[in-house]
């Protein structure tokens, strides 16, 4: 039965900068360029070196700690390049992209006609299981778990976050299949969680075996954990499942075609871009080409790779995050202010009414980086609960994380939390606490008490 989610709490931030709609296909980058710190708790061990021929689909690395589980090449070409920081970390694996992609070939399949194990494993030989995460902790899910249930969330409500129901059109065979083979992966049930307002896109609507539930509210009701909080909340010795809908889209390419297709729509905005649209490319790219094509505004810019406000820095020859459909650039912010917030703010946006932004809530605003302030006492101001919809106490949790109770941890519900869930906390903090980091070394210390 679907269920019907109403949130009163939350922040709907609205900004310059949204993607119109109109797609550009770009060529195929030169470099491509995965990244093991974009997936949390897992340790590479090395399957490449440099000079090495790769096609989509070869194996890159795989998990230490879980050696079934393979992150793969999005791209045929010639590994370049592997870039180690400190004490050798593996940073970046940099592959010189051909001009046509080749594909390894994984064999067609019907996820209906095979058993659980089947389909498991070609997720995993593939190299595609990454893309399939859990709660707790947010990290890629184990093939040996049974997860209680699997969650999709078809929008985003992040500030200027890409429309799936624009990108996801006309692709609803690939969509259903990728929802078959999920289904082999739980025996519960999979949750695809629309917007109540507008209607849903066809390709949602009309999807098959899902439980279709309607959300309202503010952001963050597009967050999956904000969702399976209110549907199917995650207790501990649990595991709840979760993955994107573009995600869902290339399962369905390796059961309909038998080869990993990495391809992905993003959406570049954010008030720098001169002309913020659509991109097809592909997971990994380089977003040179990309951002010298939406042509950027003048000034010191912040290039994130994700949403404003949980994205990654990364600079302008960078590159895109495994998990990631939007690129997101604003203004640095690191010029002098004179007089600072005692200088009239009349296009300056506020939550309390410091500012004058709260007489016109429709204006849409151009937001920097800067702190405004350094960080301060910690201390109960009731901001994060208007803007936290979840039924936990976000300051009492942070703040037995930072004494590491772990017991205290649990009880205040550190299992269904990770760090987007924390963002607007973060954005509204006058005590200019580093919200999602603490969440992260939360987490970080559960996994490790329990592994």
């Amino acid at each position: 039965m679907s269920e019907y989610i109403k949130l009163k709490r939350g922040l709907n931030l609205k900004l310059i900068g949204e993607a119109v709609k109109t797609v550009q296909d770009m060529p195929i980058a030169d470099l491509f360029a995965i990244k093991p710190a974009d997936f949390t708790g897992l340790t590479p061990k090395l399957l490449v070196k440099v000079g090495d021929n790769v096609l989509s689909g070869t194996p890159l690395f795989y998990n230490k700690n879980m050696e079934t589980v393979k992150v793969s090449s999005p791209v045929s070409g010639e590994v370049v390049e592997i870039l180690r920081g400190e004490k050798r970390v593996i940073l970046e694996i940099k592959i010189l992209a051909d001009r046509e992609i080749k594909y390894a070939s994984f064999g067609k399949l019907n996820p209906t006609k095979i058993d659980r194990e089947k389909v498991i494993e070609q997720l995993l030989n593939s190299g595609v299981w990454p893309f399939i995460c859990q709660r707790p902790y947010g990290i890629i899910a184990n093939p040996s778990d049974r997860p209680k249930s699997i969650f999709i969330s078809a929008f985003d409500s992040n500030p200027l976050a890409p429309d799936n129901d624009f990108i996801m059109s006309g692709k609803e065979i690939d969509f259903q299949t990728g929802l078959d083979a999920l289904k082999k992966l739980t025996d519960e049930k999979i949750h695809l969680n629309v917007r109540d307002n507008p209607a849903p896109a066809a390709i949602f609507a009309n999807a098959k075996i899902v439980q279709l539930n309607k959300i309202s509210g503010p952001h963050p009701a597009g967050n999956v954990g904000v969702q399976i909080h209110h549907i199917d909340p995650v207790n501990k010795g649990e595991a709840v499942w979760y993955i994107n809908p573009q995600d869902v889209l290339i399962i369905g390419k390796l059961f309909n075609e038998g080869i990993f297709d990495a391809a992905k729509m993003i959406a570049l905005t954010g008030s720098q871009i001169k002309e913020p649209k659509y991109y097809k490319t592909i997971v990994g790219c380089s977003i040179k080409k990309i951002i010298a094509d939406g042509g950027l505004h003048k000034g010191e810019n912040r290039i994130v790779s994700g949403t404003i406000l949980s994205g990654n820095q990364i600079s302008a020859d960078g590159y895109l995050g495994f998990y990631d459909s939007q690129i997101t650039v604003i203004p640095e912010g690191n010029e002098f202010e004179f007089m600072g917030w005692l200088t009239p703010g009349f296009n300056k946006f506020s939550l309390s009414r410091t500012f004058f932004s709260w007489l016109t809530p429709n204006k849409k605003h151009i937001l920097n980086t800067n702190l405004h302030g350094e960080e301060r006492p910690f201390v109960m101001t009731g901001q994060y609960e208007k803007v936290f919809p979840m039924d936990i106490y976000p300051v009492q949790l942070l703040k037995s994380i930072l004494i590491e109770d772990i017991d205290m941890m649990e009880k205040l519900g550190i299992y269904e939390v990770v760090e987007e869930d924390f963002a607007l906390c973060e954005l509204v903090c006058t005590s200019k606490i580093k919200s999602q980091e603490i969440i992260r070394h939360g987490l970080d210390m559960m996994r490790k008490e329990f592994s």
